[in-house]
């Protein structure tokens, strides 16, 4: 009994012990093999940033078809910065005729290193010129650029600068006015004279006039209340038409005097559709919308095509559209608009009417 006793113990201790042993020896689990590290991703190549040019821009006098112009030349900018991936930084002012704010707007641009300076009618592009012989220069609405001594001639201008001319077919008005009255036998020039825009074309008018045998009388001023008084003169004097190139100074008069014209019965013939605008009988001239988006045009050809403005043509337009009132002109000719339209289309590419308001957006 004693030796199964002690039997059973020496079973029992192996087993304990082998309980032990298969506990303590399990295997480790096998080694995983580790993921290999991923590849950095390549970047992307950083998005080159736009270039950027610096542009300014100085408008004259805030009239319709000056506004026109900026107006355009400021969105046709904008096209071509996203259709060419640039950007132009666009400073603008306006000297509202004063010499010595003309003067300071140029040299503000100057100072701020613009990359090329744009001037809106011929006062402000003879400044700019006479201020830099570095600075590229485009010009818009310059009725006689050779005559203003901007450039040498239009088709080669020279120097740094060039542009868009709005100039004017005196000739073709005066086919307008004797059209609508054969009879006419005194027509009155009012003008300033101190606007370059209209030395070239009351020239020609004086002497298509007198060749013709047709007597002509002139009235002036440099402001509203002078333009005012002329107006009121030439009525008295009993004119049959008056004529206006595209001068600046009655451009901006226009909203003043057209009533005492209509009232009168006394056509007044101008050079562009913004005095038809503002309550003038009639307007022949450029498209001036037209005329700020290729000024746009020729500003990226210089900076971003490499052009350079002394071989750069300036721009000229056909004068061909002839814009009529239709609120004063059957009160002025006796004759609703599409008479005057049968009897004007001869005469011009396109007649078309328009309606009195302050500025084009008005009208729309």
């Amino acid at each position: 009994m004693k030796n199964i006793n002690k039997l059973l113990c020496v079973l029992l201790t192996l087993v304990l012990t082998l309980s032990l042993a298969a506990c303590g020896g399990s295997a480790a689990p096998a080694a995983t093999e580790a993921p290999a590290a991923e590849a950095p991703a390549e970047e992307a190549p950083a998005e080159e940033a736009p270039a950027v040019y610096k542009v300014g821009i100085c408008n004259y006098v805030d009239d319709a078809s000056l506004n026109q112009i900026v107006e355009n030349i400021q969105n046709r900018l904008a096209e071509i910065g996203q259709e060419r991936n640039v950007s132009f930084e666009i400073s603008y002012d306006n000297c509202n005729a004063d010499t010595t704010v003309l003067e300071q707007i140029i040299t503000n641009f100057l100072t701020d290193g613009v990359d090329l300076m744009v001037g809106v009618a011929t006062p402000v592009a003879v400044q700019m010129q006479a201020a830099t012989e570095d600075v590229p220069i485009i010009f818009s609405a310059v009725s006689d650029p050779e005559g203003a001594g901007l450039v040498e001639s239009n088709e080669a201008p020279g120097a740094n600068i060039t542009g868009t001319s709005d100039f004017l077919d005196t000739a073709a008005i005066f086919n307008l006015i004797f059209a609508a009255d054969p009879e006419a036998d005194t027509i009155g020039l009012l003008y300033d004279l101190g606007q370059d825009s209209s030395t070239t074309p009351i020239a020609a008018a004086k002497d298509l006039l007198t060749a013709k045998g047709v007597a002509y009388k002139e009235y002036n001023g440099v402001n509203d209340p002078e333009v005012q008084q002329a107006v009121s003169q030439l009525i008295a004097d009993g004119v049959d038409a008056v004529f206006t190139p595209s001068d600046n100074t009655i451009m901006k008069a226009e909203l003043s005097i057209y009533e005492d014209l209509a009232e009168a019965g006394i056509p007044h013939y101008t050079g562009a559709d913004s005095f038809a605008l503002n309550g003038a009988f009639l307007g022949y001239g450029v498209d001036y919308a037209n005329l700020g988006v290729e000024t746009a045009n020729m500003v990226a050809q210089v900076l971003l095509d490499g052009a350079s403005p002394a071989e750069l043509p300036v721009m000229t337009f056909d004068n061909g559209t002839a814009t009529i009132n239709t609120d004063v002109c059957e009160q002025i000719t006796g004759k609703t608009y599409e008479e005057l339209e049968e009897l004007f289309a001869p005469l011009c590419t396109k007649v078309q009417p328009i309606e009195t308001a302050e500025s084009f957006g008005d009208a729309e």
